[in-house]
């Protein structure tokens, strides 16, 4: 389909707008022509006119002058009666002497003597078809003129003329053809050079679309089209990259649902057996309901940060901003995880800065970002590692809160990707992949910004950098 309407635009744009010029061009070629040859034949003949007529004027005001036997001599001595014939007429109009010496048939066109006596300068023409010839020819009536000498007359044939403007005009109708014959050539492998990469490209993307996300375009060309295959080649690698982050992140996430669903599903079915013979004691109810009750606090968070990427996603997350002191946010952000680094053995490096620094935003959603880096520092740094977290001011009226662990770091290749949605670094550690993105997009709600820096094997250093109320 879209073959067609590209070759049907050509055809109607370029080659009608073409055809439509050389056609018009022929035309006035052809009348150029014409008038052009028409209008020297015709001033030849005038020309000759003039010099007959005015041999007879200057012989018809000389006296004792025999006017109609010096007629006749010019007659019968013209000069180029090769080209053109003179013709002599009466007072009716018939012709009673040629140049020729042969007197022709129904060639009197007596009109032209009438139109020539009523004119001022005695003179008529008349260019059109005779006897099936196509003539011109110049009627005088001169001064001096008798009853049977009254006027005299030059025809010429247009034959050879008309053969001749026939000839151009079929040789610039020729050119015109070669030309749209050219146009079509190179117009037909101009279309085809876009048509056919534009269908292929038009297969590929159908192809990505259906989930093929393996196919790639070959590029042949530096020009549009060649760039255009680069971005749909651009487009399927980052589709394939999101798919399978995308797997990922489902497996990922079953993974994550499924193990405290085990561990309450256990222990809820212990519980029920041994409440029924009575065989369970305090300690063990008190674990068993422990560890339910801190599984389905997890689901919960879990449930919570898909709830929020989907409100982020659709653009329904909305903030209630007030002021608050993100010092004393933060504190407190840190105290929920002390006992956590305790229990796995890792430092949990932090002092409380003195200083008081406002900032307008959503209490929750800010300590969610907080909950949500420290964890991921904690998540990533092996047993006796440490996690240091500061928060100072910094130029052009911002606060940095960074947190830093020794953990495994972040391969460089991977540095600009952890900040996308459904990405996960490293497999082995539990998380859905999505919690940085969202913690990423609420900052950016606050009109600030993530900065990480990681060394892979040493540690990464994430920095959350938002503005100072004034």
């Amino acid at each position: 389909m879209a073959v067609k309407k590209i070759t049907r635009r050509w055809l109607f744009n370029s080659l009608g707008v073409i055809l439509v010029i050389l056609i018009a061009l022929e035309f006035v070629i052809a009348f150029s022509v014409k008038d052009y040859y028409y209008g020297s034949v015709e001033r030849i003949v005038y020309s000759q006119a003039e010099t007959v007529s005015g041999l007879l004027s200057k012989h018809a005001s000389e006296e004792n002058s025999d006017y109609e036997e010096y007629f006749r001599g010019i007659v019968t001595s013209f000069e180029h009666r090769n080209v053109m014939e003179l013709m002599v007429l009466d007072n009716s109009g018939n012709v009673v002497l040629t140049s020729s010496g042969f007197l022709p048939e129904e060639v009197n066109l007596t009109s032209d003597c009438f139109e020539a006596a009523g004119n001022v300068d005695r003179t008529a023409d008349f260019t059109g078809e005779l006897n099936g010839e196509n003539i011109m020819s110049v009627t005088v009536i001169p001064k001096g003129n008798t009853d049977d000498f009254t006027a005299f007359r030059l025809v010429t044939s247009l034959e050879k003329v008309d053969t001749q403007i026939t000839v151009i005009i079929i040789g610039t109708g020729l050119i015109c053809i070669a030309i749209i014959f050219f146009v079509i050539v190179s117009g037909s492998y101009f279309i085809n050079s876009i048509v056919n990469p534009v269908g292929q490209i038009g297969e590929a993307a159908k192809k990505i679309a259906e989930g093929d996300f393996h196919t790639r375009l070959e590029k042949k060309t530096d020009d549009e089209i060649g760039e255009l295959c680069d971005t749909i080649n651009y487009m399927a690698d980052e589709l394939g990259a999101t798919e399978k982050m995308k797997n990922d992140f489902i497996s990922s996430v079953s993974h994550e649902l499924r193990t405290p669903l085990t561990a309450i599903k256990g222990w809820a079915e212990m519980l029920e057996d041994s409440s029924k013979d009575s065989t369970i004691d305090n300690t063990t109810l008190e674990r068993g309901m422990g560890v339910i009750i801190g599984e389905t606090e997890r689901l919960s968070v879990m449930v919570e940060e898909l709830l929020d990427f989907s409100r982020l996603q659709s653009g329904r997350m909305i903030l209630q901003p007030m002021k608050l002191d993100i010092i004393a946010e933060l504190s407190e952000a840190v105290i929920t995880f002390e006992q956590r680094a305790i229990r796995e053995k890792k430092a949990l490096n932090y002092e409380e800065n003195d200083d008081i620094i406002p900032v307008t935003g959503d209490k929750n959603r800010l300590r969610q970002v907080f909950v949500n880096i420290i964890d991921n520092a904690l998540k990533y740094s092996d047993e006796g590692g440490s996690v240091t977290i500061t928060a100072i001011r910094s130029e052009g009226g911002f606060v940095d809160i960074a947190v830093a662990d020794t953990g495994i770091g972040i391969p460089a290749d991977q540095l600009e990707k952890v900040k996308t949605k459904f990405f996960k670094g490293n497999a082995t550690r539990r998380g859905s992949g999505i919690g940085l993105a969202v913690a990423d997009e609420i900052i950016r709600m606050h009109g600030g910004e993530i900065l990480l820096d990681s060394i892979e094997g040493v540690g990464t250093t994430v920095t959350i950098r938002l503005p100072i109320d004034k």
